[in-house]
């Protein structure tokens, strides 16, 4: 004798309706997607940002005090200003082997270190020359305008990057955007340090080292909104 739950068991499974006509429709748009390409987007972004940097300098004048300025500091901080610039964007862009996440923790790390220490570095090492600038804090608003080409420069990095990202950041966005105005940052930082003859160490720590920070908040608040999808 079977039961009504046998009976059940031996019925052939129910056949599915076939897709809507809405359905098969939309399925025929689908198109193949290319996968993101971190390491050439990284080149990308950093090629377009140094022309970007170098067409913002052809435009101003190299430092007037170039010649009587410690060489080694010249070097060491353009340097150091270049290495500002490509972590936070590797970190930024370019993920673990086998991942597809960005590392936002070494890049939100990165965007910390990089606006600390270039505004550290600038109050307390600012050497002069006999033709370097000098502003008191009476006229220290004069300096702002360091701050606004730094910020124009870092505009380029910001604004690719964010282009790349698009979508790939369901974690720590605003670490990597941070990163990503951190970076650009500091490649205003080193465009400003070939450019500004003014040494005094409240305007290359606030203005020059400033761009980083002030670079890096901006793009943390702004960039998200545009790398997560809607």
């Amino acid at each position: 004798m079977t039961t009504a739950i046998d009976q059940l068991a031996q019925l052939p499974p129910p056949v599915p309706a076939p897709p809507s006509a809405g359905l098969e429709a939309e399925l025929a748009k689908l198109t193949p997607v290319a996968p993101r390409r971190p390491v050439r987007q990284l080149v990308v972004l950093s090629l377009v940002s140094l022309a970007y940097a170098g067409a913002i300098f052809a435009m101003l004048t190299i430092r007037r005090d170039v010649h009587e300025l410690p060489i080694a500091w010249m070097v060491c901080v353009g340097l150091t200003s270049l290495v500002g610039f490509i972590a936070p964007l590797y970190f930024a862009t370019v993920p673990r082997a086998g991942q597809i996440v960005p590392r936002w923790q070494l890049a939100g790390l990165a965007s910390i270190i990089g606006a600390i220490g270039f505004i550290g570095l600038g109050l307390m090492i600012h050497p002069s020359g006999p033709h370097s600038a000098s502003l008191d804090w009476e006229h220290f608003g004069r300096g702002y305008g360091c701050l606004e080409f730094g910020l124009a420069t870092a505009l380029v990095p910001v604004v690719i990057g964010a282009m790349f990202l698009r979508g790939a950041l369901p974690v720590g966005s605003r670490w990597v955007a941070a990163a990503l105005g951190a970076g650009g940052g500091s490649l205003g930082g080193l465009m400003l340090h070939l450019h500004c003859a003014i040494t005094d160490g409240a305007h290359i720590g606030l203005m020059h080292g400033g761009v980083v920070g002030v670079s890096a908040l901006l793009a943390a608040a702004l960039v998200p909104r545009v790398t997560q999808l809607r």
